[in-house]
């Protein structure tokens, strides 16, 4: 990981509306798991669709090259909240 004066914290926020693509997603994280702090995926059956939030301290531009891949993956939305920090 590179020098925290250079990195930011984020929260990126995932809703996977085809669980078929859970997959797709889990690879990806995995190709960012160096950044990763932690991360929590949640089934919600109601609604048949998967959340999972990210936390992690990278610098932006790999926090927007994850969430410019996200957004490539059909039935996929993703949402960032940056710290200050």
């Amino acid at each position: 990981m590179e020098n925290s004066a250079e990195t930011r914290v984020a929260i990126v926020g995932i809703i996977v509306e085809d669980c078929a693509l859970t997959k797709d997603v889990q690879e990806l994280l995995t190709q960012y798991s160096d950044y990763i702090v932690g991360r929590m995926g949640i089934p919600y059956k109601q609604k048949n669709i998967r959340i999972i939030s990210v936390v992690l301290d990278a610098p932006v531009d790999t926090i927007n090259a994850l969430t410019g891949k996200l957004g490539k993956i059909p039935c996929v939305s993703s949402k960032v909240v940056y710290s200050n920090v």
